[in-house]
């Protein structure tokens, strides 16, 4: 991967849970490092997806880095059982634990990224002085449950707000932003300041992945 190349993490929701393993090989096969995986509670938000006994089976499968979206109430109870069944990341959401330093700092001792996510209404004040001790921040540009939901526009404003602030702070936090990524909002994504995009039915839908995966790298970056 080249210096300072946006990194796309498709979104398993999205892919066809039917042939699982043969869809995290072809995801590696194509030149893809992450995968993002939605964890749903059905209390949280609205859905129930998977949990570790799925993403351990996943773990077997593939070398990807797995980038794990904790959309569950207080994610601080099961941190060990997610970096046990092979996290390589662990997001959890600032609106979900009332003890959001005490959770990031329980994911870094586990030996895992820590990452917190915020909502699209939820001020960037809850991570500001959290911002040295995360990997990423992942800014939901949707309201999170499901896929397919359109991006919320003002949510640029906030991914450009994010990165001054890390700027500022000099720390090195990635960001990453998921909801409504598509081919025609990536480059305007990453000229805001993203690193990461998170993308499903608009990756998945459109095979080879290799070819998906390259128009979005070159799309990025302008080409």
């Amino acid at each position: 991967m080249a210096a300072n190349e946006t990194i796309i993490s498709p979104s398993l929701l999205s892919c066809d849970f039917s042939r699982l393993a043969n869809e995290l090989k072809a995801l590696e096969e194509a030149g893809l490092k992450w995968a993002h995986l939605d964890v749903m509670d059905g209390m949280f938000v609205p859905n129930i997806t998977f949990g570790p006994p799925v993403i351990k089976s996943m773990r077997k499968e593939c070398n990807l880095f797995f980038d794990c979206h904790l959309m569950i109430e207080q994610p601080e109870r099961y941190i060990q059982e997610f970096v046990d069944a092979g996290a390589d990341l662990i997001c959890v959401h600032a609106e979900a634990t009332n003890h959001l330093e005490r959770v990031v700092s329980a994911i870094a001792d586990a030996g895992v990224k820590p990452a917190v996510s915020l909502n699209p209404a939820t001020p960037l004040e809850e991570v500001r002085y959290l911002l040295p001790q995360l990997y990423m921040v992942l800014i939901m540009s949707v309201n999170p449950g499901f896929g397919g939901q359109k991006y919320i526009p003002f949510c640029t404003e906030k991914i450009s707000e994010l990165k001054q602030m890390i700027n500022d702070s000099k720390a090195e936090t990635l960001i990453q932003v998921d909801g409504g990524v598509t081919m025609d909002n990536c480059r305007e994504l990453v000229e805001a300041g993203a690193d990461v995009l998170v993308s499903g039915s608009a990756f998945f839908k459109f095979p080879p992945y290799a070819e998906r995966h390259k128009k979005f790298i070159e799309t990025c970056a302008g080409k």
